[in-house]
């Protein structure tokens, strides 16, 4: 008998996560939630790992869920050692931002993902082949999020979020706008805009317009309210952005 899910976010269901070597890491643990034809029905699912762009928008917010877990097991794991303390941050963090009953089925898998060993290009290639690339920034953001929970970024981290980030086709300008978001340095609300210190008016007004699109919650509706609640935390900190520049340059 499989496990009982309690939360919305699992128990809603999975898709490609299911599947490759996502699905090699978590496969034992929560297939046995559907059979075959539920867990197919209605749904446009590969093995492999097309740019087909038809496949984006296919993400469910099981499979986004699996993906983060993925993600951060391997942040976590980066300084070669995994310290109960981390774990307790990372519980926390989760029942912050998804409630108790989701937490419980996210903090299960993370902690059976922690066990494993896998090789993280071929998780992100995955990831990259089935994620539009606005769920791929909002994962960045929940990496950065949790990494930061314990108040401190280590550098083992960053290193292992910029790798993930690279392999998962994040251009550096958006990397650089959301790491800024947590790690903090004189110049941050530039670098979350994608600006210099120096930018004219017009150019500030230009940047925060085309970033408040980018980032704006909507664009991943689809992943269901709890990340896109987390998507409005990021949407928020540009806003906070912008008006600190428009403060300081006095526009």
């Amino acid at each position: 008998m499989g496990r009982k899910w309690f939360g919305t976010i699992i128990g809603g269901g999975i898709g490609w996560a299911l599947l490759g070597p996502l699905g090699a890491l978590i496969g034992a643990y929560i297939g046995s939630m559907f059979d075959s034809q539920d867990r197919y029905s209605g749904r446009r699912i590969s093995s492999g790992y097309s740019d087909d762009f038809e496949q984006y928008g296919d993400t469910r917010a099981g499979d986004f869920a699996v993906a983060m877990l993925s993600l951060f097991a391997y942040v976590t794991k980066a300084d070669k050692k995994t310290l109960s303390s981390e774990v307790r941050y990372v519980k926390q963090y989760l029942i912050g931002k998804f409630g108790v009953h989701n937490a419980q089925d996210l903090l299960y898998l993370y902690k059976e993902i922690l066990k494993k060993n896998f090789d993280i290009r071929e998780i992100t290639k995955q990831i990259k082949s089935h994620m539009d690339y606005y769920s791929r920034l909002e994962l960045l953001h929940v990496l950065f999020g949790i990494s930061g929970a314990d108040g401190e970024f280590h550098h083992s981290e960053i290193e292992a979020i910029k790798e993930i980030a690279d392999g998962l086709g994040i251009y550096p300008q958006d990397y650089n706008s959301i790491k800024s978001m947590f790690v903090k340095e004189e110049t941050a609300a530039y670098n979350i805009l994608g600006i210099s210190p120096e930018a004219d008016i017009e150019t500030i007004k230009k940047a925060y317009r085309e970033m408040a699109s980018k980032y704006h919650p909507d664009k991943v509706s689809h992943l269901g309210p709890e990340f896109q609640k987390l998507a409005e935390e990021k949407f928020k900190k540009i806003n906070e952005a912008y008006q600190q520049i428009r403060r300081a340059k006095g526009f």
